[in-house]
């Protein structure tokens, strides 16, 4: 045997070469989509089977069915999509994940295209340079694409010759000579290798050198399709264990789907090898026994490799398609929302476990942010209840409130970690960097009110002590300050909600104008008072306090009104 370390070292090299091509060509493509793919997926999911055309678009453009998966999900969180629509994106993106299987066959074996991806990278290379963000975007999927191709004929020329390694060969071929069993025994090794390349699509090439190179017959390489069907859905219910229920019910159901499909197709294999073989025979020789022809012959076996690839996902998805709610209903038994079991605060949104596209990563971290401010909110209505309602429950509300901004302190770094992550694990537009930094710094802002609310809380007390000595009018100024503060508050809800582009400042400058208004005049009157004698020094101390920590958060809001926007604007203090 002539195969070294070394030149399995060159294999393992040559399939990383591979994977990141793959990764670079599906990130180009993702941001050459843009917001495309959020309207494709929100306004083509009415039924499945609009569902099931969609997912397999988004995974065309998207050259990733973890990220149309991941997509699925979150509008699934969003209430965009149900949890049964959701199933037909995850079916066609099944379909769709097969069109890279097809890429690999048709360029990586039916023709050289090693020159013209090398001519690629050499024409696009300098755009990746470009002040101009899609020409960027278009060079970094044409880079990715001719790096994915020269990665496969590395692995094509890494792979251990058979004539040279018959000692190789014969152990291998000694785990096909049990007929059926062996069939099973290779769905667990694709299984396997899929997981342990942490993509289908890397798997999938193998598969199809092994093919091409002889290695393998088409049966056992149709048997390793198969596992590698059911390896990508463990790697996606690995990623959801640290998901929410929305994730874990998506990546179950896949997982159920395409292990139903190979059951059922094992079942049939045989008749159903014979029928592929029948048709392919119509236009060149029989791929079920080519093992070691001409390269012709050979290639046209990895052609309908990926027929039979494509030809079992659309099959399974015709058979289970009508099955599919029976199948939702089993998922949501065996995956339970157990959402009123509120211990402790969690991400409804963000898996962390989960990365896909930057721009759908940020609009994630944007739904939490979206939850951040409406617990903010809702420490205010608990601070006013606090202040102004003398049957109040104190002892609750000061539970309550302590366990919002605990939640808020958790919000703020759980969310700044995951912006971070997006940053660090991809190149970024400069449209998207700027947009993490603003959301880091509402973020600041949003955590910051929470808690000056808190602290006001826990004053509440002293508050109370004094308030008996206020006269009526200072006890309806801050009731007042308090009432123009909540309009600012719901219009930050609103504006946090939105793309940047579609804020609108004027209303939020208008109500800190009117904020900063009513507390320079409400502060003239305090004065007025102490002056008169009209209360305590020491209440007055109070009272001023609070009308300067209410006057603060809504510095703070206009901050996060202005970090929505993407832009700060000049304005007096």
């Amino acid at each position: 045997m002539t195969y070294s370390i070394f030149d399995f070292l060159q294999l393992i090299g040559s399939l990383g070469i591979f994977i990141f091509g793959m990764k670079i060509f599906s990130e180009g493509l993702q941001k050459i989509a843009g917001n495309r793919l959020k309207g494709i997926l929100g306004g083509m999911t009415r039924n499945r089977l609009t569902g099931v055309l969609t997912g397999f678009g988004t995974t065309a453009i998207t050259q990733s069915s973890t990220t149309t998966t991941v997509m699925a999900v979150s509008f699934v969180n969003a209430g965009l999509l149900t949890f049964v629509q959701s199933t037909g994106v995850i079916m066609g993106a099944n379909i769709g994940t097969t069109i890279t299987a097809w890429l690999v066959a048709l360029f990586g074996f039916k023709f050289k295209i090693t020159p013209i991806a090398l001519a690629l990278i050499g024409l696009f290379f300098a755009f990746l340079f470009s002040k101009n963000a899609r020409w960027r975007n278009i060079a970094e999927a044409m880079v990715g694409f001719g790096i994915l191709f020269i990665g496969l004929e590395f692995i094509k020329g890494s792979v251990p010759d058979i004539n040279n390694n018959p000692a190789m060969f014969a152990f291998l071929d000694s785990f096909t000579d049990y007929g059926y069993l062996s069939l099973i025994l290779f769905v667990l090794v694709g299984t396997i290798l899929t997981l342990l390349t942490q993509s289908s699509s890397a798997a999938t090439a193998i598969t199809l050198v092994m093919l091409f190179e002889g290695w393998i017959s088409f049966p056992i390489a149709a048997a390793m399709i198969l596992g590698e069907n059911i390896g990508t859905t463990v790697t996606a219910n690995i990623a959801a264990l640290v998901g929410n229920v929305h994730a874990k019910r998506a990546a179950r159901f896949h997982f159920f789907f395409n292990v139903i499909g190979v059951l059922w197709m094992m079942l049939l294999i045989y008749p159903v090898l014979n029928a592929l073989d029948m048709i392919v025979q119509l236009f060149t020789e029989s791929p079920v026994s080519v093992l070691s022809g001409d390269v012709e012959a050979r290639s046209n076996a990895t052609l309908a490799l990926s027929l039979f690839h494509t030809t079992f996902n659309v099959l399974n998805v015709c058979l289970l398609f009508a099955l599919v709610p029976y199948l939702v209903r089993f998922v949501e038994y065996i995956q339970p929302d157990r959402g009123g079991e509120e211990d402790e605060f969690h991400l409804q949104y963000i898996s962390t476990g989960m990365m896909t596209s930057p721009l759908f990563a940020i609009q994630q971290a944007q739904k939490e942010i979206q939850i951040f401010a409406g617990i903010v909110d809702r420490m205010h209505g608990r601070v006013n209840e606090l202040l102004f309602d003398p049957n109040a429950d104190r002892e609750d509300l000061l539970k309550k409130l302590r366990k919002d901004e605990k939640a808020t302190d958790q919000l703020e770094v759980e969310i700044s970690d995951y912006l971070v992550r997006i940053s660090e694990r991809t190149s970024l537009e400069h449209e998207l960097t700027e947009r993490i930094h603003n959301m880091q710094a509402m973020l600041n802002d949003l955590e910051r009110i929470a808690d000056i609310y808190y602290q006001t809380a826990k004053t509440t007390d002293k508050l109370s002590e004094y308030q008996s000595d206020w006269p009526e009018e200072a006890f309806e100024e801050l009731r007042i300050m308090m009432e123009v503060l909540h309009d600012a508050i719901l219009n930050m809800v609103q504006n946090v909600a939105r793309e940047p582009e579609e804020v609108k400042l004027e209303e939020a400058v208008a109500l800190e104008k009117r904020i900063n208004k009513q507390r320079k005049q409400f502060r003239k009157n305090h004065y007025s008072r102490l002056e008169n004698g009209n209360y305590p020094p020491r209440s007055g101390m109070v009272f001023i306090d609070a009308l300067n920590r209410l006057e603060r958060i809504g510095d703070h809001v206009i901050n996060v009104n202005e970090y929505a926007s993407g832009h700060r604007l000049k304005r007096e203090r």
